[in-house]
């Protein structure tokens, strides 16, 4: 009985620590894509990526888009952005979206991402993109 014991607080040992911590850049749902840039620039309506949530909104929301980081094209016109949401219907307007293409962060290939947003922007980097959401 008592090596059956120790065998049980060994196994619940190991599975405790073999655990690994999730790298931010991948917690929640993400999703990428490229979208124009909104807004006439005024304080009241800031440029900003199409669906990025208002700054003007106060509190952040607890649900819908939580986040996003962006990098704006080559040209200017249009908004490589990344989206961050505790639940995928929060994308449902951007996947409906049929003019726009959407990758999911984590599952879709990294080689595709980069392909596509390279179009916009030539020197883009996965690795130097993305936001750490608490």
């Amino acid at each position: 009985m008592p090596k059956l014991f120790l065998s049980g607080i060994l196994l619940i040992t190991t599975l405790c620590l073999a655990q690994h911590k999730v790298d931010p850049r991948y917690t929640y749902i993400r999703i990428i894509c490229v979208v124009p840039i909104v807004g006439q620039g005024t304080h009241d309506d800031a440029k900003r990526p199409q669906y990025a949530p208002s700054a003007t909104g106060g509190i952040p929301a607890r649900s819908g888009i939580i986040g996003f980081t962006q990098q704006i094209s080559d040209d200017g016109r249009y908004a490589l952005v990344e989206y961050v949401a505790r639940d995928k219907s929060a994308f449902q307007a951007i996947l409906n979206d049929k003019q726009l293409k959407v990758f999911f962060k984590g599952t879709d290939k990294r080689e595709d991402i980069e392909k596509e947003l390279r179009k916009y922007k030539k020197d883009f980097d996965l690795n130097a993109f993305g936001l750490v959401m608490p």
